[in-house]
């Protein structure tokens, strides 16, 4: 394979990784938003998963080698997973009850949960850093739970091997509930019903649709996705690998909510958007341009995200757009 070949499948893999995160994250707010909930919170959702899973790891393995035993790497990898989806479900469940029991406003409730989420996972990184006798990290058997998965000959075809079957498993985890969430929102009778809620929730709540379930149900679930793809961040990038690094959230967030608009509210089109801002996100390590300052390499997603809230505002196509009911809080007695 020439260096050429082999600089761009390694580019295209990077670009697949650096997905993984926005992709969980981009889903659970497609989720929230077809509920008709706009939680701008993603960002500290995220936070929460993050220092949640690693935190919980990292507790499990201590209190098992307190106890004389060998933690195992799967219970480990299966306690952070659990934990990452309970913080960010935890996070959404807060903003569901504020802006859909209390009818708080969805703009303000989302950036407060984002300012929270930021703080707490700062706070507790930290403190349990110095506990710690300096930073968090797991062991190397649970770092290992996060590497790419080895297919056997399938990771060794040539091209389509490292295309295909060279990425870890939370990779193809997202695939599946991308899949998933597109099925369900598409054929599935509480899909379809879940969208009604979105678009116009009086007429749902007319049909006998529960459109207080439906709202709870799918703002939490869409949270706990986020939850995940900050479990990405601190255990899986190659900016963490299991130790807690301050601020390592670092915008995703806000990414995952401009993702949401440039996927136009489809899960189908949600990894082909991520890929196109993971490859943003890493183009600078394997194409530089001469004299060209690394810092404007990392304003490239953002620039990119100001180029599609433009371009959404000013094409806006009916069947691709926002759910009609999107930050609008439903009050039962006023329909």
């Amino acid at each position: 394979m020439n260096g050429s070949l082999s600089n761009i499948l390694n580019f295209i893999n990077m670009a697949v990784l650096a997905s993984a995160p926005l992709l969980l994250a981009t889903l659970g707010e497609i989720l929230t938003e077809k509920s008709g909930n706009l939680n701008l919170g993603v960002e500290g959702m995220m936070f929460m998963g993050a220092i949640s899973s690693l935190g919980a790891a990292y507790g499990y393995e201590q209190a098992v080698m307190a106890a004389g035993g060998t933690p195992s790497a799967l219970v480990a990898t299966i306690i952070a997973a659990l934990a990452a989806a309970a913080a960010g479900g935890f996070g959404a469940l807060i903003y569901a009850f504020l802006v859909i029991t209390l009818r708080a406003n969805q703009n303000v409730t989302g950036l407060t949960l984002t300012i929270f989420g930021t703080g707490f996972a700062n706070f507790f990184g930290e403190l349990i850093g110095k506990q710690a006798g300096g930073f968090v990290q797991v062991s190397a058997p649970t770092k290992a739970m996060f590497s790419n998965i080895d297919f056997g000959s399938l990771s060794r075809i040539p091209v389509l091997g490292s295309l295909l079957f060279s990425y870890n498993w939370m990779v193809y985890f997202g695939l599946l509930v991308m899949a998933v969430m597109a099925w369900f929102l598409s054929k599935s009778r509480r899909g379809l019903n879940l969208r009604a809620v979105g678009e116009n929730p009086a007429t749902a709540d007319a049909a006998g649709v529960n459109v207080t379930l439906y709202k709870y149900t799918a703002t939490v679930v869409g949270g706990a996705l986020c939850g995940l793809g900050g479990m990405f961040i601190s255990m899986s990038s190659t900016a963490c690998a299991g130790v807690w690094v301050h601020d390592c959230v670092n915008g995703y967030g806000w990414l995952a909510v401009a993702l949401v608009i440039f996927a136009m509210w489809s899960p189908a089109r949600a990894w082909l958007c991520g890929l196109v801002f993971g490859g943003l996100l890493v183009v600078r390590n394997y194409f530089p341009i001469p004299g060209l300052p690394m810092q404007i390499y990392s304003m490239f997603p953002y620039i990119a995200t100001i180029l599609v809230l433009v371009f959404a505002s000013v094409r806006q196509v009916k069947e691709h757009a926002q759910p009609a009911s999107c930050g609008l809080n439903y009050f039962r007695e006023e329909r």
